[in-house]
């Protein structure tokens, strides 16, 4: 399972006790796979802050999690693979999301401890805005440069009722310059060949005979040239209409044709050009988001730690992994049974949103247990 539970429990006569109480009770039904989650001696400051910094972490929280959901997401739509191999590209320093979460260690070169809570929480703040704003950026060159490359590959396919005639004419197949000739060309259905074929000199007066040519065919219709007098066009197209023979728009211009297929290679030059570099920052990058989005979590940890637990700080932050989700319920109530004991106020509560409003402990609207809980979730991408 890619879903964690990061808790903390106080340490009793040590953390260590802590620890080994947790793996006691959790081994015997092989429930879940445990960790110890490393949080350093932070700042703890006054309580007033903490109180204050609890609402913001809340709120950085959800924030920062959205946008390293966007940008794996986004990884996805650039790579267009399966999800085990856009899964393969979302690293977190390096190693898969699992290892990193499990084996967490504060980065104190980005996030120096001697820096106060609040401090640290503005710098993930600013780092992952300047994310978020890039990624915007980014997304809306690509995808314009994507969709301008598309729009202009339908044109080149599809139907022959639609889709553009430059790549499958020749100049040969025009009457060209004359004061009084013009080439006109007809989109017609498979089935009505033969019609064609005995009808499309009667179709107007002045249509030159035996001047039709079948120059292409779809799975549908073949597209036909034929040649007639320039004042018997408005006729021709209308009797054309009558007979289900559909009379093209088009004029033979090679400098519109030519810079059109311009057009698409340069587009799909820059797309190439753009596709590696681009990959390259959505890595770089989700592995920053993520890096910043665990560091909140552990940043959550300790301040609902002391808030709740006290001071001096004596916590122990575990990170469990639930083997599956049929051991859900079991483990919580293993859970509840060891730490029942830290909250009066939580009797009988053992997996059940409530509304409760306890000032700094950010509990209103959200699953509460005596024990601190965030989950926190790898499964990042929506794949449909």
């Amino acid at each position: 399972m890619t879903e964690f539970w990061l808790i903390s429990a106080p340490g009793e006569k040590t953390c260590q006790q802590t620890w080994d109480k947790l793996m006691a009770s959790t081994r015997n039904n092989n429930l879940s796979t445990n960790n110890k989650f490393n949080i350093p001696d932070l700042k703890v400051g006054t309580l007033d802050v903490l109180v204050g910094l609890s609402d913001e972490l809340a709120k950085l929280d959800s924030f920062v999690e959205s946008v390293v959901k966007k940008v794996s997401q986004y990884m996805a739509d650039v790579l267009e693979d399966t999800k085990d191999k856009v899964q393969e590209n979302l690293l977190a320093n390096g190693v898969d999301l699992v290892t990193y979460i499990t084996r967490f260690q504060w980065d104190m070169a980005k996030y120096p401890i001697k820096q106060s809570l609040k401090n640290i929480s503005e710098i993930i703040a600013k780092q992952v805005t300047q994310i978020d704003n890039d990624l915007k950026a980014r997304a809306s060159a690509y995808n314009n440069l994507k969709g301008n490359l598309q729009n202009l590959e339908r044109k080149n396919a599809g139907s022959l009722l639609t889709r553009s005639l430059a790549d499958i004419v020749k100049r040969e197949d025009f009457v060209l310059d004359s004061e009084y000739l013009i080439t006109l060309l007809v989109v017609v259905p498979k089935a009505n060949y033969v019609e064609w074929q005995k009808t499309y000199e009667t179709l107007a007066e002045m249509v030159v005979p035996r001047s039709t040519n079948l120059l292409f065919e779809d799975q549908e219709n073949g597209l036909f040239s034929v040649t007639l007098f320039r004042k018997a066009i408005d006729d021709f197209r209308h009797k054309a209409r009558e007979c289900k023979f559909t009379v093209r728009d088009f004029q033979y211009n090679e400098e519109e044709m030519k810079a059109d297929k311009e057009e698409m290679t340069r587009l799909s030059t820059d797309k190439k050009k753009q596709f590696g570099p681009l990959v390259r920052w959505l890595k770089v990058n989700f592995s920053e988001g993520f890096i910043a989005w665990i560091h909140i979590k552990a940043l959550r940890v300790f301040v609902e730690s002391v808030l709740r637990y006290g001071l001096p700080v004596n916590f122990q932050a575990m990170l469990l992994q639930p083997n599956k989700k049929a051991t859900q319920k079991k483990l919580r109530e293993v859970l509840y049974d060891l730490y029942k004991h830290l909250d009066s106020s939580a009797t009988g509560i053992i997996d059940v949103s409530v509304a409760m409003d306890i000032p700094g402990l950010n509990l209103s609207q959200q699953e509460y247990y005596p024990y601190v809980y965030y989950k926190i979730d790898c499964n990042l991408l929506d794949f449909k």
